[in-house]
């Protein structure tokens, strides 16, 4: 048995360049898909839904593309890789979630919705105030999430250049706020889609390859594994025991607690997860979805749990926190000693092949989250609550209108709205990918798998809520809807800002000044029963009732079909 600590296994600055052709490699590629799927069409559909034309599938792999970012392949093999047993119970939260997707939301939404989330609360609470509440909080949600993309980004790039250096972190987000702000403008929802699932493919397939050499490697004995993790782990046994990054006191539990209930119930209401159920034609073809994207994650973070464990063992958790303080370059390492070693041909081209698979994995959420933003700006807060109110047909008119035509805006100056539409939108995704930008920037040394743990917890704060009451309350009003998605949203933000990830230790964004209050990192179990509460009171003390005809109109599309896009 061995009982060495791991010799240091950062590759020498010799070692770069195969790395950084495959990164180029899978520039060019995705680029080359952008342009060719962009010319394809222009119309809002195929923007914000790539034409509704993606089988089960391949929707599927797309959603599971869209999961699996850099906080799964990055960010939790790193947690694992320096907590153990507090970071698997970390990727069991992202899993059960889409449990609640399958049983809530996939097929309401695809019947409901049209591109976005405020078209599901739009359906009965036709408010201009609604739809800018809705979309502004799926611009924070996508914000959250990006600045993680980018973050993990700046890492994976400076680990491969051999240098902690902030300026080589800075250039790669820099560098990847443009490709974002191309694959959006030009390719719209149907490159992104296809981005997506060439990502998944590979992703999927690198993560096999090196649990197939991993278990290789321990002769598939899974105990031997646990044990030299243990060994290496700087820890010993409580590497394997709950408890070593949150069980030091009450409050660090209860954070915990606080962050699984986010990742649980925050991916229903994550924008770009939601409007994925909307390039497929059927409510059928979601659902269908939905179950190949729960076997591909399924598989994905079984597999990220051997990763972070042979991370351990292979090259010790002192050496990932050394390359990077918060694990994030864990499984680019683990790749360079299961191939064989610094200095060996083998460990050069394992690395740089997973460092490329990761930065594809990057490239392709962070093309999906700005979509996303740029459809919740353009689609919800601009045509929808900003340049006018939607037109009110009599209700006795309603079906002499083709259910199709409305979907589409109808006639030609319908067409021409949509075209303004969609110009706006690829402004947006200019503006949007500058803001992520700056904000990433300012958290470099931050945990990927955190940072999108925030996210969650805006999206259960926020979105959840409100799709839910709009989903299942016959009495829901569009003040109670107003209420909800702020009731949630500000309280989330507003307590990360006065939280220990933003001031108050050498982690945080500001490490030099402390002005936290709130002793909770993650702030879902407060945050998420307020917006829950406060749409309820919005409610009940609403004074306009809720509209029984909409609501029964919204009950029969959501659960038939009938009449959706």
């Amino acid at each position: 048995m061995r009982t060495a600590t791991p010799p240091p296994v950062a590759p020498t600055g010799d070692h770069h360049d195969l790395a950084i052709v495959l990164f180029a490699v899978i520039v060019l590629v995705t680029l080359g898909i952008t342009l060719w799927v962009g010319r394809r069409g222009s119309a809002a559909e195929d923007f914000y839904a790539g034409g509704r034309d993606f089988t089960p599938l391949q929707n599927g792999f797309a959603l599971s593309g869209d999961y699996l970012s850099a906080a799964s392949f990055l960010g939790v093999a790193g947690l694992i890789a320096l907590y153990g047993y507090d970071g698997v119970l970390y990727s069991i939260g992202f899993l059960v979630a889409w449990l609640v997707v399958l049983m809530l939301v996939a097929e309401l939404v695809r019947n409901a919705g049209r591109y976005t989330l405020a078209d599901v609360l739009a359906l009965r609470l036709r408010r201009r105030k609604v739809r800018a509440a809705a979309g502004g909080a799926s611009i924070v949600v996508t914000l959250f999430y990006l600045v993680a993309q980018m973050v993990g980004a700046g890492s994976l790039v400076a680990l491969l250049l051999g240098t902690n250096s902030s300026e080589a972190r800075t250039w790669t987000i820099v560098a990847v706020g443009g490709l974002m702000i191309i694959y959006v403008t030009i390719g719209g929802m149907r490159a992104t889609t296809w981005i997506q699932i060439v990502k998944a493919v590979l992703l999927v397939a690198g993560s096999v390859l090196l649990t197939v050499l991993l278990m290789i490697r321990f002769h598939g004995d899974v105990a031997e594994l646990m044990r030299q993790a243990a060994q290496h782990s700087g820890a010993g046994q409580r590497y394997l025991e709950p408890g070593l990054k949150y069980g030091h006191s009450f409050t660090s539990r209860l954070d915990f607690f606080s962050l699984g209930l986010a990742l649980v119930l925050g991916t229903a209401g994550l924008p770009h997860i939601l409007s994925r159920f909307y390039t497929v034609p059927t409510a059928r073809a979601a659902r269908r979805s939905t179950m190949w994207a729960i076997g591909l994650v399924g598989g994905f973070y079984l597999m990220a749990i051997a990763l972070g464990l042979g991370a351990t063992a292979l090259v010790g958790s002192a050496e990932v926190r050394h390359a990077n303080p918060a694990g994030n370059t864990a499984v680019p390492l683990l790749a360079l000693v299961l191939g064989g070693g610094n200095g060996s041909t083998g460990g050069v081209v394992l690395f740089a092949l997973i460092s490329a698979i990761a930065f594809a994995t990057i490239l392709a959420v962070v093309a999906g989250l700005t979509l996303a933003s740029s459809a919740a700006f353009a689609h919800d807060i601009w045509a929808g609550a900003w340049r006018g109110r939607p037109r009110r047909r009599p209700r006795g008119r309603r079906a002499a209108v083709p259910a199709s035509r409305r979907a589409r805006g109808g006639g030609a100056s319908g067409q021409a709205a949509e075209r303004e539409e969609v110009g706006v939108a690829r402004i947006a995704a200019v503006g949007i990918g500058a803001v992520a930008i700056a904000l990433s920037l300012f958290a470099q040394q931050m945990n990927v798998a955190f940072l999108v743990g925030l996210a969650f917890a805006v999206a259960a704060s926020a979105n959840l809520p409100v799709l839910l009451y709009s989903l299942f309350w016959r009495r829901f009003t569009p003040r109670g809807a107003v209420w909800s998605v702020y009731g949630g949203l500000l309280p989330a933000v507003l307590l990360v800002a006065f939280s220990p990830v933003v001031s108050g230790g050498k982690a945080a964004l500001f490490p030099g000044v402390d002005f936290h209050w709130f002793p909770l990192e993650n702030p879902g179990i407060v945050s998420i029963p307020l917006g829950f509460l406060a749409g309820w009171i919005g409610t009940v003390t609403s004074s306009e009732p809720a509209d029984a005809d909409r609501y029964a109109e919204l009950e029969v599309r959501s659960l038939t079909g009938a009449g959706a896009a």
